[in-house]
């Protein structure tokens, strides 16, 4: 595997296991119920945001978060993951600076942004271990 593949296979591991871990612990340790709840409808109450959406948000975010970080860490529909989890970014940011105009981006959405811009940026083809290649979504078939 050229370098391009290996940077592109550690940041589509490291990215995965950050979103699979998260999601997993909000999953099963939290609930996304109590995740809703507790991170989102609480502390969002006093916002423009409606309370289902809130919770509709909150809830939803861990599940995502679970199987996008899986399908990377496997490397299936990594493009689909990438945007999708790129888009829970986006919320998350919005949400933080909502709360708090000066939150500081760098330890929390600045290393995931990056990652999966890494992985987003580099060519799919040259990442020989993803699942999305061995299909034939990831650029050339591998050679066996």
């Amino acid at each position: 595997m050229t370098e391009r593949g290996w940077a592109r296979f550690f940041a589509r591991i490291v990215l995965g296991l950050t979103f699979f871990m998260a999601g997993w612990f909000k999953c099963f340790s939290m609930g996304p119920l109590v995740h809703a709840r507790e991170h989102f409808a609480g502390p969002y109450a006093d916002t423009w945001i409606p309370h289902a959406l809130l919770i509709g948000l909150g809830a939803a975010i861990p599940v995502v978060e679970l199987l996008a970080g899986l399908a990377l860490l496997i490397g299936l529909r990594t493009r689909d993951s990438l945007v999708v989890l790129g888009g829970i970014l986006i919320v998350v940011t919005y949400g933080h600076l909502l709360k708090d105009p000066f939150f500081s981006l760098q330890a929390h959405i600045y290393p995931r942004l990056i990652l999966l811009v890494i992985v987003l940026v580099l060519p799919a083809v040259e990442d020989r271990l993803a699942l999305d290649r061995w299909l034939g979504r990831g650029g050339a078939k591998p050679r066996v």
